[in-house]
């Protein structure tokens, strides 16, 4: 059976961007002979913020996004977002003057 060559995998790479860099260019299947099992745990965490919302408002907010077919916390989200950058935007317009 003829075996591929194959580039020499480094030991360890300086930067996320090199080993990057590498496995773009090289395919893992190539290497499986030089890999191990790892134990690895991860704690991701994603912070939430609780604010009030006036119980009419949190309905039409809820029925508008799943008449969007979204979330209603990505619908408020994002119309958040908007009104920061529009009130950012604003501040930002109005200083120059």
């Amino acid at each position: 059976m003829k075996k591929n060559k194959r580039d020499s995998m480094p030991k360890s790479f300086s930067s996320a961007e090199e080993a990057g860099e590498f496995w773009d260019t090289h395919d893992l299947g190539d290497y499986l002979d030089l890999t191990k099992e790892a134990d690895v745990k991860f704690n991701l965490k994603r912070r939430h913020f609780l604010i009030g919302i006036e119980p009419g408002i949190a309905q039409d907010l809820q029925r508008i996004s799943e008449s969007e077919g979204i979330s209603t916390e990505t619908m408020a989200n994002l119309w958040l977002k908007e009104k920061i950058q529009e009130k950012m935007y604003k501040g930002v317009s109005s200083n120059k003057h």
